[in-house]
């Protein structure tokens, strides 16, 4: 897929984003670490001044990195404020996934950066702020987990001959759909987990599969789904049908994560 300009080195992008999206993590750690106030949007999901200070932080960095490529960010958009996309490349943006493990006081919430290319993503950066897990990838073989100082390559796994590791959302379970997707497959356990940290852990090789049966928004799924495919997973609809951004309203459709053949 040809990129908007073909000097853009997504290699090099993705490193220039590195202390961006560690910037924005440190401001959301700067509210989760003090006695902060949650508002609620006009769907009633909830909201902090962590998502708006990370989000500031992040589209500062985009308009200096990329000022041609627009950027859907998910307080924008409630914002009204939604850019032309129809040039086929544009950044999703959600500067803190898991908001309700936020408020929760779980460690699992995330910031997120993912450049979409003609409905595919082709970068993608997921950190973990609290547990300070930076998931990357821009292209097949590219995935990486730095953690700790140490980068490393990460990759998906065979799943194990006595069944798969199955990841399910904790905010949004729906443990019917799930069941019935599963069906008579081998399933060894079944996680519960918050955020796109579970696309995350497909892509480390540390789970098989991530059937979604809740709502999502393209903001939600980009960045990671872009991590998965570099490790060698991926994203499709229920049907096996390709898993495309740029849709109505930003709204996802069911859809099933998956490592190497499960």
């Amino acid at each position: 897929m040809p990129l908007p300009d073909p000097s853009l080195d997504l290699a090099r992008l993705l490193e220039d984003l590195r202390p961006v999206v560690r910037e924005a993590g440190a401001e959301t750690l700067k509210v989760y670490n003090s006695d902060f106030e949650v508002f609620r949007k006009d769907d009633a999901s909830p909201v902090t001044a962590a998502d708006r200070a990370a989000e500031a932080v992040i589209l500062e960095a985009l308009a200096r990195l990329t000022p041609d490529i627009p950027v859907v960010a998910e307080e924008q958009v409630d914002a009204g404020n939604i850019p032309d996309i129809s040039g086929g490349a544009f950044w999703l943006v959600d500067p803190l996934d898991g908001t309700k493990e936020f408020v929760n006081r779980r460690d699992e919430f995330t910031v997120n950066v993912g450049l979409i290319v003609d409905g595919e993503p082709v970068l993608g950066l997921v950190y973990c702020p609290v547990l300070d897990r930076l998931f990357t990838g821009c292209g097949p073989g590219t995935a990486t987990l730095e953690e700790s100082g140490e980068r490393q390559r990460i990759s998906v796994r065979a799943p194990d001959p006595d069944g798969l590791i199955v990841l399910s959302s904790r905010s949004h379970a729906n443990s019917e759909a799930l069941k019935d997707y599963l069906g008579d497959k081998p399933v060894k356990q079944v996680i519960n987990a918050g955020s796109s940290l579970k696309f995350c852990r497909v892509a480390e090789g540390a789970a098989d599969i991530y059937p979604r049966f809740g709502p999502t928004c393209e903001w939600d799924t980009a960045a990671a789904h872009a991590v998965l495919n570099a490790a060698g997973g991926s994203v499709t609809l229920v049907d096996g049908a390709p898993f495309l951004y740029a849709k109505d309203r930003f709204l996802n459709p069911h859809f099933i994560a998956r490592g190497a053949r499960a």
